[in-house]
């Protein structure tokens, strides 16, 4: 094993199956330090050395993720010592073989609390759940149950959140009682990360995320969500010529509606305007046809290569496609939604304009629900809602198709 480039750390994890005492592993820690490899690579070994004609689990987010990250990282390990492989991509399935021995490996989605359903009922003799931090409590807890084969263990890796987060609190706190080694990585366990890399990973966050992702910490979320952000730094909108353009919405009837004009100019995506009605202050609701009024006044003119829209909004949807519009639905997964956009801004990739005022405004407000849960207090967000929405689809191409207004754009 040496010889394949494995760090101090990664090596505990090759051969901690190899020692009584231990029911379960458990790897968390920063990105990127080889957590994961080392673990997808043991879990067979262990599997292969110690069973066979048995069944196993290989458990991420999604069953592209468990092809991808489990079995990806470790195949080629294997097969360089001799392992065969068949998989039956239909079936989610994989036969591994090698030393006269032959185990099969079943791939599981546990993303959402319907995910325990697929796991019910089988036996199994192990379990690998990658990522375990973004599963529900009931598929880890079914997953779990299901490895009653006599020396089965359980191996978990994932990535900090909250200190309020249930595995945290019942797994990694409760480690020496539930009979579980438990290793801490840090990017320095992952010989194959160049000091530039670990460099370059470090400045992507920010916060909390910082402490969570670099540091390896479970720790609370609190404070402004963007405290790196500085209204007095906005700069005025460029006058061009922008190459493509970009509106992102809020919606909203009795909360504000919050729309985000966006312009890319050299390879830089600037909120150059926005529109932005709080209902409640003016004491009127708005129809969707005025919002759509709206919409068509901050495009001015301008060839709109996309609208991307809050998910919840589909009327106000539907009537934008009925203009013409071409309408994107909004990815509103907040948290992931929240590091990207802090991500962007870091990065230059996205600039917030002077001319944003209500942009700027809940900036200086945004902030962390208190109590070590990972949520946002829900108030002065709608602009954070429409940034956000704006950057999870930035990377995932516009299309064609647009929507012309008859005025010129600047």
């Amino acid at each position: 094993m040496r010889a394949l480039g494995f760090s101090p750390k990664q090596r505990q994890v090759l051969d901690w199956w190899r020692r009584d005492g231990f029911d379960a592993v458990i790897c968390d820690g920063a990105v990127r330090s080889g957590k994961t490899f080392a673990l997808s690579v043991s879990f067979f070994l262990w599997a292969m050395a110690r069973f066979h004609h048995q069944r196993f689990g290989l458990c991420a987010a999604s069953i592209n993720g468990a092809r991808r990250n489990l079995l990806g990282q470790a195949r080629p390990v294997l097969e360089r010592i001799g392992f065969r492989w068949e998989e039956k991509v239909s079936r989610n399935e994989v036969t591994v073989r090698g030393g006269g021995r032959e185990n099969v490996f079943y791939l599981y989605g546990g993303g959402d609390e319907g995910s325990y359903a697929s796991i019910q009922g089988v036996t199994l003799a192990g379990v690998l759940l990658d990522e375990v931090g973004l599963m529900p409590r009931s598929f880890v807890e079914q997953a779990a149950a299901r490895c009653s084969v006599a020396g089965g263990r359980l191996w978990f890796s994932c990535n900090p959140a909250g200190p309020e987060h249930w595995f945290y609190k019942e797994w990694i706190c409760r480690a020496g009682e539930k009979q579980t080694l438990y290793l801490r990585f840090s990017m320095e366990d992952n010989p194959a990360l160049s000091p530039q890399v670990r460099q370059r990973y470090e400045r992507m966050f920010q916060g909390a995320f910082y402490r969570r992702y670099v540091l390896g910490e479970w720790t609370a979320a609190e404070g402004l969500v963007y405290d790196f952000f500085r209204a007095e730094d906005m700069p005025q909108a460029p006058e061009g010529p922008f190459s493509r353009w970009r509106i992102s919405c809020d919606y909203g009837t009795r909360n504000p509606a919050s729309f985000g004009l966006w312009g890319e100019l050299g390879g830089v995506w600037y909120r150059v305007r926005e529109a932005y009605y709080d209902a409640r202050e003016r004491g009127r609701q708005k129809t969707d046809g005025e919002y759509a009024e709206d919409l068509r006044e901050l495009a001015g003119g301008r060839c709109i290569e996309s609208v991307i829209v809050d998910p919840s909004a589909a009327s106000f949807m539907e009537t934008l496609r009925r203009e013409g519009w071409r309408v994107r639905k909004a990815d509103n997964r907040v948290l992931e939604g929240i590091r990207r956009t802090a991500q962007a801004l870091k990065d230059g990739r996205i600039v917030i304009c002077r001319e944003c005022r209500a942009a700027a405004r809940e900036f200086g407000l945004y902030r962390w629900e208190e109590g070590g849960e990972d949520r946002v207090r829900k108030e002065s967000d709608h602009a954070m809602d429409d940034i956000r929405y704006f950057v999870m689809a930035m990377d995932r191409g516009g299309g064609s198709a647009a929507r012309f207004v008859e005025r010129d754009a600047f």
